[in-house]
């Protein structure tokens, strides 16, 4: 497809507002623009200096449909890189569809998704890590998954990408003009400083492979089963948590008969929690089908609490300490947080009495009050210590994007051979070809490597007018 003419859409989300933009790029979006727009002060559009706002209402033949603000952005300084008009205006429907189809009927035609950053990453505005980052930028619904969108947008992680390209390329172009030099056998790269290059490459790809576990946490949530038995408090913990009364309380085992999610934020970390069906015996047809589903929520969730009631759990000490076992043998990879709930009813000694039981386990132990309130900023507080935050708070490169993830794979397992073939002097020729492949999976995640299958897989999920 040609990216030269001019594309128009609604920048803000559809649906009545105050304000509504509609947004214009192309190299005769001025033009279109000035055509349907009257000024108070009778400007002529064409004519006006960038990044400049203009008052007047837009004109349909004779016909006022709104009295607009009209904001200039002449290419190449504007986020596409092309000439760029937005139109803000009154937020009705019935105004925003008026002045969307007057403009498609002066030239316009409506964008794709994605389109206006696609135009600005032809355009050379930004990379394709960036762009993607714009993306994960309108997404974000927490403080850790907007820091790692932002630092992504500036550039940050591309920066780190095209220095160990531009280094690697350096190094490509010595090999290749010792190939021209073959039957003379010399050598233009010093194997010395190329090896010192490939270590920190590897050094340094193997850290942003590492920080995905992390990103992929930040970007998506982490996920917390509550499991239990019936009538323990686990509604009644989730509402704690999320401080409103989401789950349905009651007194009668076995009310929550399907998983229940909600999300909370904490330090700037976002935790789904998932409230699922009571595990115990039972010939209820619906419960039975919860508990089954709760047993696939502990597989799905990245955290497990285990609630128990407290009085029940001094009983039954033995046969509980024995279920805590097999879920921990069942799911030994998962962080596994025993929640003792009304602890309001034990004495002192009763709570001591439980911890020193649960000791050998060697679990996480937490004594709460769901009903009370007691203990719920120490429960959170553990699950944020789940969280790696040391890159976040250190402002270091994550890598939160699946696609990049793959290609740092791919570009770390062909620096691997280059460094195998420099080790056991390898011909040259040989190794030229797996610094190519490097390369070419350095260039994938910024965008110098590239075609339309891919760019149009990333930008098909952008929303419309970005």
């Amino acid at each position: 497809m040609l990216y030269n003419d001019s594309i128009v859409a609604l920048a803000t989300p559809s649906g009545a507002g105050a304000i509504a933009i509609i947004r214009i790029s192309g190299a005769e979006a001025i033009t279109i623009g000035n055509s349907v727009f009257k000024s108070i002060k009778n400007k002529d559009l064409t004519k006006q200096k960038t990044h400049t706002l203009h008052l007047g209402h837009i004109i349909d033949d004779q016909k006022t449909l709104d009295e607009v603000l009209v904001s200039l952005f002449k290419g190449p300084n504007s986020y596409t890189g092309e000439n760029t008009i937005e139109i803000s205006c009154h937020g009705s429907t019935y105004i925003q569809q008026q002045i969307i189809q007057l403009l498609l009927r002066k030239g316009c035609r409506m964008a794709d998704p994605g389109e206006f950053t696609l135009r600005a990453f032809l355009n050379g505005k930004l990379d394709l890590s960036q762009a993607e980052a714009v993306a994960d930028l309108i997404s974000s619904d927490n403080e850790a998954s907007h820091q790692i969108a932002m630092q992504q947008m500036r550039g940050g992680f591309s920066n780190e990408i095209a220095k160990l390209r531009e280094e690697l390329l350096n190094f490509a172009s010595l090999i290749e003009l010792e190939l021209d030099f073959a039957e003379e056998d010399v050598e233009f790269a010093d194997r010395t400083q190329f090896h010192e290059l490939l270590n920190r490459i590897e050094f340094v790809l193997k850290r942003l492979i590492d920080s995905f576990a992390v990103g992929n946490v930040i970007k998506n949530g982490i996920p917390v089963a509550i499991v239990g038995e019936p009538n323990v408090g686990k509604s009644t913990l989730l509402n704690a948590l999320l401080n409103e009364e989401r789950a349905i309380v009651s007194e009668i085992a076995g009310t929550t008969r399907d998983t229940i999610e909600d999300e909370l934020v904490i330090g700037g970390i976002g935790f789904r929690f998932i409230d699922t069906a009571g595990i115990r015996e039972t010939q209820d047809v619906v419960e039975s089908i919860g508990i089954r589903k709760t047993f696939e929520k502990i597989e799905q969730s990245q955290v497990v609490l285990y609630l128990f009631e407290s009085l029940k759990f001094k009983v039954q000490s033995s046969e509980y300490i024995l279920e805590i076992e097999k879920v921990k043998n069942q799911f030994p990879l998962k962080p596994l947080v025993v929640v003792i709930n009304k602890t309001e009813l034990l004495t002192d000694d009763e709570v001591a009495e439980i911890k020193n039981q649960l000791q050998p386990l060697n679990v996480i132990l937490e004594m709460i009050s769901a009903k009370q309130n007691l203990g719920i900023e120490e429960l959170k507080n553990q699950l944020l210590s789940f969280v790696n935050t040391g890159a976040l708070r250190n402002n270091e490169t994550i890598v939160t994007n699946t696609r990049h993830y793959d290609s740092l794979l791919k570009a770390l397992e062909e620096i691997t051979k280059v460094k195998y073939g420099l080790e056991t002097n390898l011909p040259s020729d040989l190794m030229a070809i797996d610094i190519k492949e490097a390369l070419y999976h350095f260039g994938t995640i910024t965008g110098q490597v590239t075609n339309d299958e891919l760019l149009g897989n990333i930008f098909a999920n952008f929303c419309i007018g970005k």
